[in-house]
């Protein structure tokens, strides 16, 4: 039989207030309750459809008996925009195929609107009645709809699925990898006590969210929470931006960079680049505007170009890791480029 999912959600269910007195020594409790607007009910979602397709005999993880059940779950395919897919595994005591409809297309909405790279191994998404926590990992996301309604009054729902996600995505390959445990060793702290006191199991989890944060939502948290995130975890925020994560829907790489890619026949080059980077197109645009920011995503540059086909940027920018966004009426294209 296999093993339960391990990557659990065992903090008890904690209101917002009370996240100052629960921090000893660590910047946060855990990293969930930071901010509510990370990703938010009105932020896009890559869902593109969520596709009944009868009943069938699975086994799910239930917490409210810690076991796996066997039962007859209603199904639904669920497809997202960047070809990913997965399987909405509805408990069958949702009593009817309209109930268990509106519980799949629900969530199959909310996980579309994770990041591509945290989807990547949602095979499953089981559903079940209950207050009890989340959980992630066995290439699944395990949800208790009373849960949703605490998580919901709190406003951090798509945060919590950001974290469950990562362990479900993002564990097995870097967890214990030797670039992250050199960043923890490096790092000066834990970003919250729920990483210190579960070192192994937590902390992927708990420093991606902040990485999300500071590097691609940084106007939607305060100074305060920026300085902390950055100035505790530095080294594990470097290594989330070496490694390939794909953003989108939360951030709108895949789909509008392929337009442009496609639409204009765009080249960055050279990357790494020792100070000069050219931007080519096939077909020249109309106008583009090119924004630089830094390594966690604050603007530092912005120039408007009209109808060249070669483009060449020396920003004069010492080492260090940025962003070039490109933005043009056919589309809009963010990379990471490395200057050495």
């Amino acid at each position: 039989m296999a093993k339960p999912p391990i990557m659990k959600h065992v903090l008890p269910f904690l209101s917002l207030w009370l996240l100052p007195f629960l921090t000893f020594g660590q910047p946060y409790s855990g990293t969930i309750f930071i901010d509510p607007d990370i990703i938010t009910p009105s932020d896009s979602s890559a869902l593109v459809s969520t596709t009944y397709a009868g009943t069938g005999t699975v086994s799910m993880y239930d917490r409210r008996t810690a076991a796996w059940e066997t039962v007859n779950a209603y199904l639904f395919d669920v497809v997202w925009a960047d070809s990913l897919t997965s399987v909405a595994q509805i408990n069958p005591e949702f009593g009817s195929v309209a109930a268990a409809t509106v519980e799949a297309e629900k969530y199959a909405w909310l996980v579309g609107q994770l990041p591509g790279c945290l989807r990547r191994d949602v095979d499953e998404i089981w559903v079940h009645k209950g207050v009890e926590l989340f959980g992630g990992g066995n290439r699944s996301i395990l949800i208790h709809t009373g849960q949703t309604t605490l998580y919901e009054n709190d406003g951090i729902l798509e945060e919590v699925l950001v974290h469950e996600a990562a362990h479900t995505s993002l564990d097995a390959d870097h967890a214990a990898s030797a670039g992250w445990l050199a960043a923890q060793n490096q790092d000066p702290n834990f970003i919250s006590t729920y990483a210190r006191d579960n070192p192994n199991r937590e902390d992927i989890a708990e420093s991606f969210l902040p990485w999300l944060m500071v590097r691609h939502r940084a106007s939607a948290i305060s100074t305060q929470n920026f300085n902390l995130i950055t100035q505790t975890i530095p080294n594990r925020l470097a290594y989330f931006d070496s490694i390939a994560c794909d953003l989108y829907p939360m951030v709108l790489t895949t789909s509008l960079e392929k337009s442009l890619v496609n639409e204009l026949g765009m080249k960055v080059f050279p990357n790494p680049s020792e100070g000069e980077v050219y931007v080519q197109f096939e077909r020249a645009p109309r106008e583009l505007n090119i924004i630089w920011m830094d390594s966690q995503g604050r603007q530092i540059m912005e120039e408007k170009i009209r109808g060249k086909k070669e483009i060449k940027l020396a920003p004069n920018l010492p080492a260090g890791i940025y962003f070039l966004e490109v933005n043009a009426a056919e589309g809009r294209s963010s990379q990471k480029i490395v200057i050495q």
